[in-house]
C-alpha cells in the first residue's frame, strides 16, 4: 500500500542531446515512485518500460503517390528518421535523413515522387520549421529557417507536384499569414496576409475558398471570398457547435465541399455543401457517435467510406467499389482496419489493424490482385509479451449521463475471464488531456504498463469530452472542477461498487487537463485518491489563460465561455474558486508534479506556483 505520508516532488525535463523526452516518458519517472505492493500473476514477466514507450521501429507508414516507394518513421542511431525503400518491401528500406535531437514526428510526400516534406520544433516549443529531402540528391532543405515562428503546411496538391500552401505567423505571431512554397527552389511567396481569421480553407487548384473566425460569443462565423477579392459572411455557427464543425475537403470540381455538421442536430454527421447553391446533402450519421473521418478516391475525390467512433471503430462504406476490399480486409486479422495510406491511382493501400492486447499490424494491399502481405508491426517486441485486454463500459453519471470509459486489468486477476478480478485492485484512473479530446479502444501503452505492475486502470470519456455528440461535449461548460470532476468521481465509485477497485487504493494521474484534474482530485476531495500525479496540468486557471500562445488569442473567446472569463471580477473569483493553487491547505496525499520546461500550452509557472504556494503552508515538498 502506498504510504500516506504528504509529499510532493516537482520535476523539471529538459531535452538533452539525442534524447527523447516525450509526455508519455514522463509518467515513467512519476509512477513508478508510487509502488504498490500488488504484483500481477506470477508467471507474468514485467514488460520493459522501453518497449511500451520507447521509439517504435516502425510508424507513420506511407506509400508514395505513384506507389513505387513506402516509407515510414524508424531509429537511426536512436533517433525517428524518414526510411524509404520500394513499395511492399520494408527491409529494403534506408534511412533518407539523419536527425540527430529530437527525431522526426510528422512528414508528407511531395507530389514530385522524390520530395519528402517533414517538420519539426526546437525542445518542444511547437514553432514548427518545414523541411525537405530530395530523394535524389540527399539534400536537406530547411524553408522556414525562423525562430519563433510556427509554420504549418496548409495544402498540398497533386496539380502542383512542385509547390505547397504554407502558414506562417513571422509578420504577427497572432496571425498565420498563407504562403506559396516552391520546393524546388525555396521561394516563397505571399498568398493571403491574414489580420482577422483564424483558419483557412484551400481546394486543390490552391484557391483560398473559405475562412473563419470566432465571434464574441465564443461561436464562429465562415467567410467565403468571392471572385472580387473580399469576404462575404457564408456561415454562422453558435459557441455549442463549434468544437464539432469542420470542413474534410472538397470533390473534383472544388465547388462541393465535405462538412461536418452538427447544427439542428447532437451527433456530427457529414454532408456535401454545394459553394455555389448553399445546397447541402446529408452522407452519413450516426446516433451515438460523431463523424470520425472519411475515405475519398485519391484522385475522383468521392467519397468512399465514413468512419463513426463509439466503443470501437466502425466503417459505413459508400462505394460499392470499395466493399470487397474492406470485407476482405476485415476478416484477414483481427482489430480495427484502417487505412493510412494510397497510391494516386488507387492500387496500392497501406493497411493497419489496431488491437488492445498487441501492436500495430501494417499490411501492403495490392487492389488489383486483391492480395494483403503482412509487412512488420510497429514494435515487433511486444508480439509475444504478456499484454492485456481493454474493456468499454458505459458509466451512468450521478445526473444520468452516459460515461463511455475503458478499463484494463491485470493478467492473471481476472480467473472467470467475466471481465471483473477475483479481487479488488489497486486501480489508477488515468485522466485524458484537453480536454476537448477522449479516449479509444486500442493498446494504450500507460494501461499496459500499469496492468503488466498489477494496476487495474480506468480512464472516461468525462462530460467535456469530444466526439460523443455535442449535448455531451457542452455537458461540460464552466464545469472544470464540479461535474466534469464529479464524473471522474463517479467512475471511481464505479469501479469499487463492481469490485474492480480497493478504495484504499486508488490513484489519480494525467497530463494537461488531466493534471489539472489530478490536482483537483488532491485538492477538492482530499480523501478520494491515495495519491496523486501532475504532468503539465493547469493548478491556475486565471495564470493559464492570461498566458496562451499568441496563435491562440483569434480563438480565446471559445475558451471564456468554455473555461471561464478573467476579465471582470466576477469571472475571476470564479475562475479561482475552480483552481487547485486555492486550495492547497487541503492536500493530505502524496503528489508529485512534473513539467516540460518549454511547454507552450501550459506554461511551467502552473506547476511552480502550486509548489510554491505549498511551500509557504509548510507542506513538504521534495
Amino acid at each position: 500500500m502506498v504510504s500516506a505520508r504528504l509529499k510532493a516532488i516537482e520535476i523539471k525535463i529538459k531535452n538533452t542531446g539525442g534524447e527523447t523526452i516525450r509526455p508519455l516518458g514522463i509518467f515513467l519517472i512519476l509512477i513508478i515512485m508510487f509502488t504498490s505492493e500488488c504484483i500481477a500473476e506470477e508467471n507474468t514477466s514485467l514488460i520493459s518500460r522501453d518497449l511500451l514507450f520507447g521509439n517504435p521501429d516502425r510508424t507513420n507508414v506511407r506509400v508514395s503517390p505513384d506507389g513505387s516507394m513506402m516509407s515510414f518513421l524508424a531509429p537511426f542511431n536512436g533517433v525517428l528518421n524518414v526510411w524509404v525503400g520500394p513499395a511492399g518491401q520494408p527491409n529494403k528500406a534506408k534511412p533518407v535523413t539523419n536527425d540527430t535531437n529530437r527525431g522526426i514526428r510528422s512528414y508528407f510526400w511531395a507530389y514530385t515522387n522524390e520530395d519528402i516534406l517533414f517538420m519539426q520544433d526546437k525542445n518542444g516549443d511547437e514553432n514548427w520549421r518545414i523541411s525537405s529531402i530530395n530523394l535524389s540528391s540527399g539534400k536537406t532543405k530547411d524553408f522556414t529557417p525562423f525562430e519563433g515562428v510556427q509554420s504549418q503546411i496548409v495544402a498540398l496538391s497533386p496539380k502542383f507536384p512542385f509547390e505547397c500552401i504554407i502558414g506562417m505567423n513571422r509578420r504577427d505571431p497572432e496571425w498565420h499569414d498563407l504562403f506559396r512554397l516552391n520546393i524546388n527552389t525555396g521561394n516563397i511567396t505571399l498568398l493571403q496576409e491574414n489580420t482577422r481569421f483564424s483558419g483557412f480553407e484551400v481546394d486543390d487548384d490552391f484557391r483560398i475558398r473559405l475562412a473563419s473566425n470566432t465571434t464574441p460569443d465564443g461561436g464562429s462565423e465562415i467567410f467565403k471570398l468571392m471572385d472580387n477579392g473580399t469576404w462575404m459572411s457564408f456561415m454562422k455557427v453558435d459557441m455549442e457547435d463549434t468544437l464539432s464543425i469542420r470542413f474534410v475537403g472538397y470533390n473534383k470540381t472544388n465547388e462541393v465541399i465535405y462538412l461536418v455538421d452538427s447544427r439542428d442536430r447532437n451527433t456530427a454527421a457529414l454532408y456535401t455543401l454545394n459553394l455555389k447553391t448553399d445546397e447541402k446533402s446529408l452522407v452519413a450519421e450516426d446516433a451515438k457517435s460523431d463523424f470520425g473521418g472519411a475515405m475519398t478516391h485519391p484522385t475522383d475525390k468521392n467519397l468512399q467510406a465514413v468512419a463513426f467512433y463509439y466503443e470501437t471503430l466502425q466503417w459505413q462504406i459508400l462505394d460499392p467499389s470499395m466493399a470487397e476490399d474492406m470485407e476482405y480486409l476485415a476478416q484477414l486479422e483481427d482489430g480495427e482496419v484502417r487505412v493510412f495510406s494510397r497510391s494516386l491511382d488507387d492500387k496500392i493501400w497501406i493497411v493497419g489493424y489496431t488491437v488492445d492486447d498487441g501492436p500495430m499490424r501494417y499490411y501492403y494491399y495490392d487492389r488489383s490482385k486483391k492480395q494483403a502481405k503482412f509487412m512488420f508491426t510497429d514494435r515487433d517486441d511486444l508480439k509475444d509479451k504478456p499484454l492485456s485486454k481493454m474493456y468499454p463500459v458505459v458509466i451512468r453519471s450521478r445526473d444520468g449521463l452516459d460515461l463511455l470509459s475503458y478499463y484494463t486489468l491485470p493478467l492473471g486477476s481476472d480467473s472467470d475471464e467475466d471481465g471483473l478480478p477475483d479481487q479488488p485492485l489497486p486501480i489508477v484512473l488515468n485522466v485524458h488531456g484537453g480536454p476537448w479530446s477522449r479516449v479509444y479502444w486500442l493498446m494504450d501503452p500507460i494501461h499496459q504498463w500499469l496492468a503488466n505492475r498489477g494496476y487495474a486502470v480506468l480512464s472516461v470519456n468525462f462530460r467535456g469530452s469530444t466526439g460523443l455528440g455535442k449535448n455531451f461535449t457542452n455537458a461540460g461548460n464552466l464545469e472544470w472542477g464540479r461535474k466534469m470532476q464529479e464524473d471522474l468521481i463517479d467512475a471511481v465509485n464505479w469501479s469499487i461498487e463492481n469490485g474492480i477497485a480497493d478504495p484504499e487504493k486508488v490513484a489519480i494521474m494525467g497530463g494537461s487537463y488531466g493534471g489539472y484534474a489530478a490536482l483537483a482530485g488532491l485538492t477538492f476531495t482530499p480523501r478520494v485518491f491515495a495519491c496523486g500525479v501532475d504532468i503539465c496540468g493547469v493548478s491556475n486557471l486565471v495564470t493559464d489563460l492570461k498566458s496562451v500562445p499568441p496563435y491562440w488569442l483569434p480563438e480565446i473567446e471559445m475558451d471564456f465561455k468554455r473555461i471561464g472569463d478573467y476579465r471582470t471580477k466576477e469571472g475571476e473569483a470564479f475562475l479561482m474558486s475552480r483552481s487547485p493553487i486555492s486550495y492547497v491547505d487541503r492536500i493530505q496525499r502524496p503528489l508529485l508534479i512534473a513539467h516540460g520546461l518549454n511547454d507552450p500550452r501550459v506554461k511551467q509557472n502552473e506547476s511552480e506556483q502550486i509548489v510554491n504556494a505549498m511551500q509557504k503552508k509548510k507542506l513538504p515538498v521534495t
